[in-house]
């Protein structure tokens, strides 16, 4: 679906690879404003140092939401309509690149407004979490670059797993007892953890399923992932029949031998 968009179709020009370009920029800048803000939320980085730098990146990104939105509208309008699910496939994972950078900002304000910061093994739990979605943010740029379809379901598959974990976390955190004052910032983390794994996954999802489809990924499993390619059939070769000596011709190689 995304061969315009990469620049392998016919139509594939300067406009398209900027396009291109932006939304990644766009994932890369979602990833930093998640990375900066669960840092801060976890105890690592003093929120007054991060500010400035958090809520310009979460800017840039809505800027180029614009940007690309305003493109597509562009190209749709003179290109073919061939091309037009893919541009509103593009459109709509725009919309979930620019949530990656509000949920950083909602990390920000649970980090000025969490009592203290998380410890013991919610902090642990937190931190293993934080890791695998930033990786998987990664990833995902990757995964899209390259219209990498085996990848893609790995990440969907991945984001899935995270997801079930953030909820099984809030529902122990729901009904623990006695509460824990840290209790509400712990389920505000897990939620927010959750709905931008969930932003990467529908990323992911138009690198694999079609237009009605996007988003909708609940069918996609780990052996989807696993799957390999069923092996092909060799062609068997056909073998040169030798042509085979007659003894008449043997009885004169072995004369002229003799002489």
């Amino acid at each position: 679906m995304f061969d315009w968009f990469t620049g392998k179709g016919e139509t594939g020009g300067v406009g398209l690879e900027k396009m291109r370009t932006e939304f990644g920029q766009m994932l890369d800048a979602g990833r930093h404003a998640f990375d900066t803000a669960a840092n801060a939320f976890l105890g690592g980085t003093d929120v007054e140092v991060i500010r400035q730098d958090l809520f310009k990146t979460d800017k840039r990104i809505n800027r180029a939401e614009r940007r690309i939105r305003r493109q597509i509208v562009v190209h749709a309008s003179v290109h073919s309509a061939a091309q037009f699910p893919a541009c509103l496939v593009l459109m709509s994972i725009v919309k979930d690149a620019e949530r990656l950078g509000d949920y950083g900002k909602n990390l920000f304000d649970l980090a000025e407004l969490a009592p203290r910061p998380p410890q013991g093994e919610h902090r642990d739990a937190l931190v293993r979490l934080k890791d695998r979605i930033s990786d998987s943010m990664a990833a995902c740029r990757e995964a899209f670059d390259a219209n990498d379809k085996d990848a893609a379901t790995e990440l969907i598959v991945e984001a899935k797993q995270i997801e079930d974990l953030c909820d099984e976390r809030v529902r122990g955190l729901v009904r623990g007892a006695p509460p824990d004052a840290m209790a509400p910032a712990y389920v505000l983390a897990y939620r927010y953890f959750k709905r931008v794994s969930s932003h990467v996954r529908n990323v992911a999802s138009s690198v694999v399923q079609p237009l009605h489809k996007l988003d909708f990924t609940s069918k996609i499993t780990s052996e989807d992932a696993a799957r390999e390619e069923p092996p092909q059939k060799e062609t068997p070769q056909k073998e040169t029949p030798q042509k085979e000596t007659s003894q008449k011709e043997a009885g004169q190689k072995d004369a002229t031998q003799k002489e």
